[in-house]
């Protein structure tokens, strides 16, 4: 085939490389904007991984640049003065114009064409004179903008400025990142060794600093000189360097997250930055760029014509692409958001950027570096309050709000059972209830348990309205105590327009088939098109379901529970106060946040005021309507836990969605915990995560980041009531509490878990 290659980085280089290697006969030309050696950045971090992939690739190449790799292992975090390092990361870099310039010198060994100093606007005349057409041209390409109807490019340009330097300051210990508190603002660098006497030296900040600092007006000579009077005292009297002459201004730029629909069109494929970029932050868009070259070039050799090959490119690559992307995203908000964190204690500050991404787990980082993390847990433990065994993991540690005293944080998520005889829990409630509290957690909720018959989401909901209920969640309340270490915590909502509807496993929040109840809510506006319409609530019925509310926090408290939740999430009647989805009153109670909120904390006020001093309460709220500006955003979330702690709430249950039909949520694991991180950390306010949360790791990761000070779990204890004591055998936690019956089962988990891999229960 005839090649024309656009673009001479190391995609563009190395996927010339990999063809020529694949088939001699191939004329391929490599076109290039700049000069051989104009580059902009100073490193590239690559993985062993990677390296080894190249050199299965090709030999001789891998060969040059291993000679020239910086390796390294630690991570150190410089952070309120304080460094701290942890080890076992496995990095590897190289100058990007080294990398650069051997990948030309590989080129032209194997005969293929360079040409420099050409400018290419558009990639037509190179379509009709090649065969193939390979778009290299970095993150503002132009073939992409050619056929942008083709492509449709997503390009999300982010918050933060950055400009990339160098300098002759040593970082060959560690990949260092510095946190710096200037008169304008938090600065900070990310610094890492490439060559024996230079380093990379990104310095990042807010947009808002960045304006403060007045870096707009400088030149890059005063952009440079502001920067190493921020780093002065971990520069060494070393000066910071630009390679980016070749550009206009002080060279900070903000990062373009490009993800395209389509990587092809006709004889046409994008490669690397142009097809997909990934943050610097992770230090793998370089990574991506050369393992999608050695692909394509693959697939083009092994699949009947460029259509098949391209469409086994994007299929084969898209995945891993999207992956990597999905972690660059985590990485780059961290540091959007980094202001949020810097009051962490050092060592939660550090455990939080080594997690950011997500790539990186709990016990990976004890694989990676066991002494740095077991001091991590022992300061998480000794932050609890508990100084009996400090190696225990953060899930283990307990948590006390006003008089209530958990022995861990793990939580059992209410879990409606749809099993209620006109609002009376049953004997299947009783087990249920019971066998999970058995099951190691440290506090348990009962379901969404409503305030009236009329407050139902289903005929099978639990109520707190009738003396034969109290009756039986005392029952329930009574065993708890006496036969565990579990705490129990009662929820208590309305449905609102969300009620009369089908039990959970039939058709979800669809109406009735018969005998249908009446329904309000804050506005007439119905769950969806089949339910009904819900009447607007006026002063009366305000007051009316205020006072059950009242009741039935009243009848808790009589039950013995330990901790009261008011639901105002998910759509039902509290929640449609608060979202303006559905709040779409013009009095008092609709309009502004604070308005939206009134009614809310209305019920709040009420109900704490006959609920015991010494309890906690918490309220529920969606902190996403996934419906962008038109909904609750996480934003707005962060308000509305301002006001909820204001007016004494104690601990606020972080969920999202639900609040309407047209709700477009994005799934993944663990996805509703930065909005718990959000708040906790924007407000200082407690809370509890929630979301597709499953295995220990994720809750331990939680915690010790400081995203969450409860975690709770749904699914998995639907699963395996015993999930928390199982979670702790395999963590080789001893110190968990088993009930009095079952020790002679937990000793023979204990010798199944000595002798290494013998099944243990549910895989939690």
């Amino acid at each position: 085939m005839k090649v024309a290659v656009l673009g001479a980085g190391p995609a563009g280089l190395y996927f010339a490389i990999s063809m020529k290697r694949r088939n001699p006969g191939h004329e391929i030309t490599v076109f290039e904007r700049n000069k051989p050696d104009d580059t902009f950045g100073w490193g590239v971090v690559l993985s062993a991984e990677t390296l080894d992939n190249l050199a299965a690739n090709d030999a001789v190449s891998a060969a040059w640049i291993r000679e020239y790799f910086a390796y390294w292992d630690d991570i150190a975090v410089i952070h309120k003065g304080v460094r701290t390092v942890s080890t076992g990361h496995g990095f590897c870099g190289i100058g990007r114009k080294r990398l650069l310039l051997l990948l030309q010198r590989r080129a032209g060994d194997l005969g293929i064409e360079l040409k420099f100093e050409t400018e290419i606007d558009d990639p037509r005349p190179f379509m009709e004179s090649h065969d193939l057409v390979i778009a290299a041209d970095g993150l503002n390409s132009r073939s992409r903008a050619a056929f942008a109807e083709v492509f449709k490019p997503d390009i999300d340009v982010r918050k933060c400025k950055f400009v990339w330097l160098g300098t002759r300051q040593k970082f060959d210990d560690a990949f260092t990142f510095i946190f710096e508190e200037t008169e304008h603002g938090w600065v900070w660098a990310h610094a890492y060794q490439f060559e024996p006497e230079t380093a990379t030296f990104i310095v990042e900040c807010s947009e808002e600093t960045w304006a403060a600092w007045g870096f707009s007006d400088m030149t890059r000579k005063q952009s440079i000189a502001a920067c190493e009077r921020i780093f002065a005292k971990h520069l060494g009297g070393q000066s910071l360097i630009s390679n980016a002459s070749h550009l206009r201004g002080s060279a900070w730029i903000n990062f373009p997250r490009v993800l395209c629909e389509r990587w092809s069109h006709k004889n046409l494929a994008l490669l690397g930055d142009a097809s997909a970029s990934a943050h610097f932050s992770i230090g793998s868009g370089t990574k991506l760029a050369l393992e999608s070259a050695v692909a394509l070039a693959d697939y083009l050799h092994s699949e009947p014509g460029l259509t098949a090959a391209f469409e086994k490119y994007e299929s084969a690559r898209r995945t891993e692409v999207l992956r990597l992307q999905s972690a660059a995203r985590n990485s780059l908000e961290w540091f959007e958001e980094v202001e949020r964190y810097l009051d962490l204690d050092p060592v939660q500050f550090n455990y939080s950027l080594l997690t950011r991404s997500q790539r990186i787990s709990h016990e990976n980082l004890r694989m990676r570096d066991p002494a740095w993390l077991g001091g991590a847990e022992a300061w998480f433990q000794r932050r609890a309050g508990n100084t009996d065994n400090l190696r225990r993991a953060p899930m283990f540690a307990p948590f006390q709000l006003r008089d209530l005293k958990l022995a861990n944080r793990v939580v059992v998520s209410p879990m409606a059972q749809y099993k209620a005889v006109d609002g009376c829990p049953t004997d299947w409630h009783f087990a249920h209830y019971a066998e999970r509290a058995k099951g190691g957690a440290g506090l348990i909720y009962i379901e969404m348990t409503c305030v009236s018959p009329e407050g139902r989401i289903t005929p099978g909901c639990t109520g707190f309205y009738a003396p034969e209920h109290e009756v039986a969640w005392k029952r329930l309340v009574d065993f708890v105590h006496a036969e565990t270490e579990a705490k129990i915590c009662a929820q208590i909502g309305h449905s609102g327009a969300k009620g009369s509807t089908q039990l959970g496993w039939q058709q979800i929040d669809a109406p009735l088939k018969s005998g249908n109840w009446p329904l309000m809510a804050a506005s007439e506006v119905p769950w969806s098109p089949e339910n009904q319409v819900p009447k607007a609530m006026d002063r009366a019925d305000m007051a009316r379901i205020r006072e059950q509310f009242v009741a039935s926090a009243e009848m808790a408290a009589r039950c013995g529970f330990d901790m009261l939740e008011i639901h105002a999430a998910h759509g039902y009647l509290l929640s449609s106060f608060i979202t303006p989805i559905t709040n779409h009153r013009t009095d008092e109670y609709g309009g502004a946040l604070e308005n939206r909120l009134r009614y809310p904390l209305e019920v709040f006020q009420a109900v704490r005021a006959v609920w015991p001093a010494h309890k906690p309460i918490s309220v529920r709220i969606s902190a996403n309507d996934w419906m962008g500006d038109e909904g609750v955003t996480p934003a707005e979330a962060v308000e509305i836990a301002r006001l909820l702690q204001a007016a004494g709430v104690d601990i606020c249950d972080v969920s999202a969605g639900q609040t309407s039909i047209r709700g477009r949520p994005v799934y993944g694991r663990m996805f509703q915990t930065p909005f718990s991180d959000r708040i906790r950390n924007e407000t200082g306010m407690a809370t509890m995560a929630v979301g597709n949360i499953y295995e220990p790791d994720h809750v331990n990761s939680i915690l010790l980041a400081g995203r969450a000070d409860l975690v709770c779990l749904a699914r998995p204890h639907l699963a395996d009531p015993y999930w928390t004591l199982h979670a702790a055998v395999q963590l080789g936690d001893r110190d968990v509490k088993w009930p009095d019956p079952y020790l002679n089962g937990r000793d023979q988990l204990y010798r199944l878990a000595d002798r290494g891999g013998a099944t243990m229960g549910p895989k939690v």
